[in-house]
């Protein structure tokens, strides 16, 4: 408002106010009176403006922008490639750079960006603009004592922490830097163009009318968002945001730097296309890695984000839902939905869309309270197996400090211990290339060590020692609820596979109605509906989905992310020739209705429930949907670990083999060759088994050790079945592909009525 004091965001670094001698501001006749005229494409001109700034602190102009019109495809590389030469031909003709206090209150453009080259000694860079912390609160509550959560001195608490700690050479601070200091990276106003990769046109333009905005409108607009606040410099606040993202992000995936952080605000991760949120403005991160993405499609086509803010990044999920390209990882307090952001959308159980299904991995905790332990059990049991499966070209860490100590409004108990440990695994990822970009964190000395800690990380200290080393229950099941590989995405790949096969063959699903494992196997046994007829029966075990993407010839570039799945041809083969059929999913995961204790962390204890479940699971499928029902024929096919759950039934029920027609079994190199084995029968039993089994194995094999190694192989026993060496070394996708004949040949010489007793 007019003569309101200036807030702590607008002095500068040595605590002065920035508009010399005056104490107050009129936000009004800033804006009015330097309303410049602006001729032609404002696009064009957001690109390339610099604010001029006297030598006497004077405020920054402010912008005005026109409405925009995105309707073309962004080049960006085009756009880079000219405004670095641009860039590159200033470069050479201007004076020296000036010093490093007087270079924090100008404006970089856009830095040039070097040829790809990643030289030995790079150093780690650093982004902060003091002209971001003119976003801030214009009529704060009068009642409340403290700032806004969103503080604008939360970025400059961090860059003094890193400057009194030696890390970057700044005069104000009279302190001995490291050998090796941070290099500054110069923030600039993103274009929109860029913001537009990620935001609707409007919203771009509904952030930029702001600027012309009265005080009063902007105090009444605060009143109509979701936690956001506005006044006449945000948008320039922004823009400087969004583009120090992108700058810090270029200078590590070109080879300027090795890792960097960016010490930006407003934070960006909760800003969705069409509109701002939860202090957030623009999607910071998500614009700079598309902008990367698009400017070194050879060097930058995977991108990891990890964002761990103490709330989900509801924008980030949003903008690469769809996107095989992206794997977004989000660590937040969730409480059921009842944490901010509201609603399911942070859950488990959103695990990405269409092609970008799985590349979405939700770590919901069930509340408040998560500390050191449990942030680094979900980084070793779901983050980083996850992470080195899908190998990044460039990390970006959404970098919000509020679930540190001290954060009133996170509630938990990270270290920053803690954040320098995560920070130093992920570095191990895309040959060290790492941004840090800041989000959330509203305790100030909290952020400010968190951020230190995780800076000297990156710089190359290795961390301090954890003392918290178990994680809670609670945080113990979060993460086996939602491990990627044992429970989130095998649970998203089935919905998915669920859909596919009831509309493709007509299948519908198969209950279990038996506490102890209905939980587990929900969703996983499906069947069509002639399944207990007087028709023959398939009835395939199986492992969980495999999720792969497919590679452009030319660009290299991953595209067209696809549910692999040889299956589907038996499937659709035994339909056609008259089968019904029985299919189930075997998951990894494992989720009773016992309560989680301490044992849940003991791996041992957790295969052996695994297995005993698996059993049940087969068992009950046996005696209630296949072995009375009117079959003609019955055939077992297994594939991958699941075989063993057929054995299991041949082994522990008698009238199975007198059932069943034959069995069909391929198995990896991980998977043991079991035998048939029992107290009653067991010679007719194994002599059944050895006649009407073709049993798969893959070359490599241990079972084949002795025979290449020149010691030779006895013939294998007629109780492992009729065992063949398939020529397919690793992974049973490819021995499905190349033994259909076979397999076809195998059920088509064998009898369709009657059992197999006897033969």
């Amino acid at each position: 408002m007019v003569g309101e004091p200036a807030p702590e965001a607008l002095k500068s670094e040595t605590g002065r106010p920035t508009g010399g001698q005056a104490s107050y501001i009129n936000y009004a006749t800033v804006a009015s009176s330097q309303k410049p005229e602006l001729n032609g494409s404002a696009i064009d001109r957001l690109a390339t403006h610099k604010h001029p700034v006297s030598q006497h602190n004077e405020r920054p102009r402010q912008l005005v922008p026109d409405t925009v019109q995105v309707s073309e495809p962004y080049e960006l590389g085009q756009h880079v490639r000219k405004q670095n030469l641009d860039m590159k031909n200033r470069m050479e003709s201007s004076p020296a750079p000036v010093s490093p206090s007087e270079d924090e209150l100008l404006e970089g453009e856009v830095a040039w960006t070097m040829p790809i080259a990643r030289p030995k000694l790079l150093p780690t860079g650093l982004c902060y603009d003091i002209r971001m912390r003119y976003h801030s609160e214009l009529d704060p509550p009068k009642q409340r004592l403290d700032f806004h959560p969103e503080d604008p001195r939360r970025i400059y608490h961090i860059y003094r922490e890193l400057c009194q700690a030696g890390l970057y050479k700044d005069p104000q601070f009279d302190v001995p830097t490291i050998d090796r200091p941070l290099e500054r990276i110069q923030a600039r106003n993103a274009t929109a163009p860029e913001i537009c990769l990620v935001h609707t046109a409007e919203h771009y333009n509904f952030v930029a009318s702001t600027v012309e905005m009265t005080n009063e409108s902007l105090i009444h607009l605060e009143r109509m968002y979701d936690s956001i606040y506005f006044n006449p410099l945000t948008f320039s606040s922004a823009l400087l945001s969004a583009g120090g993202a992108i700058e810090t992000c270029k200078a590590v995936v070109s080879g300027r730097v090795k890792n960097a952080i960016a010490v930006i605000r407003p934070p960006g991760h909760h800003a969705e296309c069409n509109r701002p949120m939860g202090f957030c403005l623009f999607d910071n991160v998500s614009i700079a890695a598309k902008v990367c993405q698009a400017d070194y499609p050879e060097a930058c086509r995977k991108v990891l984000i990890l964002d761990w803010d103490v709330h989900h990044g509801n924008g980030i999920q949003q903008a690469f839902e769809q996107d095989s390209n992206v794997l977004y990882i989000s660590i937040h307090v969730h409480e059921d939905g009842n944490f901010y952001p509201p609603g399911p959308y942070g859950d488990h159980m959103h695990c990405g869309a269409a092609a970008g299904l799985g590349k979405n991995i939700n770590i919901p905790w069930p509340t408040k309270g998560m500390g050191d332990a449990d942030y680094l059990y979900a980084f070793q049991q779901v983050v980083m197996p996850v992470a080195y499966d899908f190998n990044p070209d460039l990390v970006i860490i959404a970098a919000g400090f509020d679930a540190a100590v001290g954060d009133q409004l996170g509630g938990c108990f990270v270290t920053p211990t803690c954040y320098a440990h995560m920070a130093h695994m992920l570095m191990s990822l895309a040959k060290g290339k790492v941004v840090v970009c800041l989000e959330g964190g509203y305790n100030l000395a909290s952020i400010s060590k968190s951020a230190l800690a995780v800076t000297r990380t990156l710089l190359g200290e290795p961390p301090d020692r954890i003392e918290e080393t178990r994680p809670t229950k609670s945080g113990a099941a979060t993460v086996d609820m939602t491990s990627t590989k044992e429970g989130t995405m095998h649970d998203a790949l089935r919905a998915y596979q669920k859909q596919h096969l009831c509309a493709e063959f007509d299948m519908v699903e198969l209950s279990v109605f038996r506490e102890r494992i209905s939980k587990s196997f929900e969703h996983q046994v499906l069947a069509t509906v002639n399944y207990a007829r007087a028709v023959p029966l398939l009835i395939i075990f199986h492992d969980p989905y495999h999720h792969q993407t497919g590679q452009d010839p030319n660009s290299r570039r991953l595209v067209d992310a696809e549910l692999y799945d040889p299956l589907n041809w038996y499937r659709e083969w035994a339909i056609n020739a008259g089968f019904a059929l029985i299919d189930v999913n075997f998951p990894n995961h494992i989720a009773t209705t016992e309560d989680i204790d301490e044992l849940n962390i003991d791996k041992d204890y957790e295969n052996a429930k695994r297995i005993a479940e698996r059993n049940e699971l087969a068992i009950y499928l046996w005696e209630n949907y296949i072995e009375l029902n009117d079959s003609t024929a019955i055939y077992f096919m297994g594939v991958g670990s699941p075989a063993k759950e057929i054995v299991h039934i041949l082994n522990n029920r008698e009238t199975f083999f007198q059932r069943i027609t034959a069995i069909i079994l391929f198995l990896d190199s991980s998977t043991p060759i079991l035998p048939s084995i029992s107290d009653q029968n067991t010679y007719y039993l194994s002599k059944w088994y050895k006649l009407n089994s073709l049993v798969f194995v893959s070359t490599d094999h241990p079972t084949w050790a002795a025979a290449d190694s020149g010691g030779g192989i006895k013939k294998p026993s007629k109780r492992f079945g009729g065992v063949r060496r398939s020529e397919v070394e690793g992974g049973v996708n490819d021995m499905l592909e190349i033994h259909q004949k076979e397999v076809v040949e195998f059920v088509g010489g064998r009898p369709r009525g009657g059992s197999g007793k006897g033969r």
